[in-house]
């Protein structure tokens, strides 16, 4: 049993340091200016609108059996990640309000958005596969729902009819509900298409660590490690996940389940935090450092985690 769980960690160590490397490469590019800000901001639309999708879609064309409780446990999934957005929304307020406005902001918004695509979704399919894909692409509609509502609001106010549209419309979003057609319709589609879509989604996970490395490299080093920073990776990287675990495991869970809350509960900051600081005027030199400090720890929280807790 030792032997399986090293085995494990040295899997979940190995992919993380691919993705460490494929982050360095993200900031020497930028350093040598190959990107700059309106490449970067390309990349990342071309991921969102092109990419990720391509990948959701893969997920779904596995040989996955439907039965009743395969169904159950995908619904279970997305009343899971609902009920830790639910959680999250409400433990930033508390957690983080002794800090100044500007600053609890953008620690509240990094605890309830994480890098749950970018990172979770490469680590998710390295650890279990098209399955593992499939129950991260449910786990994201919650916290596209909940980025977009209670998320949003700190920065700036919030049309409700606005939030569901942007919900209703984003491409990840959509590549869920044509994935779940195709799964439960059994269609194949034509060998081209399906090859495209394969083809594309294997792209994944280098561009989006590449794109990840870029926007860190905009971080100031000087002032990285405050004590703001440091509690909220202490937060997002370590208790957060064990609190996860330790409810579904009193629910008893099954186990998979427990494993992908685990993870997705374990990820860095999003991009997405210094973006919007940034669009709506916030902080973004702080948000940025908020993003690269959390994702360098988690290089190491997250092997540790999935050896201990998954």
């Amino acid at each position: 049993m030792e032997s399986i769980g090293m085995a494990f960690f040295g899997k979940v160590l190995n992919q993380q340091l691919v993705l460490l490397l494929l982050v360095l490469v993200g900031l020497i590019v930028k350093k040598l200016r190959i990107l700059n800000r309106e490449s970067e901001k390309a990349v990342s639309s071309l991921l969102v609108n092109v990419l990720l999708p391509c990948n959701i879609i893969q997920s779904f064309l596995g040989e996955i059996t439907i039965s009743a409780e395969f169904v159950k446990s995908c619904i279970l999934a997305i009343l899971i990640a609902a009920c830790i957005q639910i959680v999250s929304v409400f433990a930033g307020k508390l957690l983080f309000h002794r800090f100044p406005q500007e600053k609890q902001a953008i620690l509240r918004y990094g605890l309830i958005c994480s890098n749950s695509s970018f990172v979770g979704m490469p680590i998710a399919e390295t650890l279990y596969g098209s399955l593992g894909v499939l129950y991260t692409s449910l786990f994201q509609i919650p916290i596209r729902f909940t980025m977009w509502t209670a998320g949003l609001s700190l920065f700036t106010n919030v049309n409700k009819k606005d939030a569901f549209k942007k919900l209703a419309t984003h491409p990840c979003i959509v590549s869920i509900f044509i994935g779940i057609v195709l799964m439960l319709t059994r269609a194949e589609l034509p060998k081209f298409l399906g090859d495209t879509v394969y083809s594309i989604s294997k792209t994944t996970v280098p561009i989006s660590m590449i794109t990840v490395g870029s926007i860190m490299a905009d971080a100031d080093v000087k002032s990285l490690f405050s004590k703001s920073i440091l509690y909220y990776t202490a937060v997002r990287l370590i208790a957060f996940p064990l609190l996860v675990y330790g409810a579904l495991k009193l629910l008893h869970t099954e186990a998979l389940l427990v494993n992908i809350a685990v993870i997705m509960t374990a990820m860095p900051a999003g991009a997405s935090t210094s973006i919007l600081a940034e669009k709506y005027d916030g902080d973004a030199q702080y948000a940025a450092q908020l993003t690269f400090v959390s994702t360098l720890c988690s290089i190491v929280t997250i092997p540790v985690i999935s050896l201990l807790f998954t």
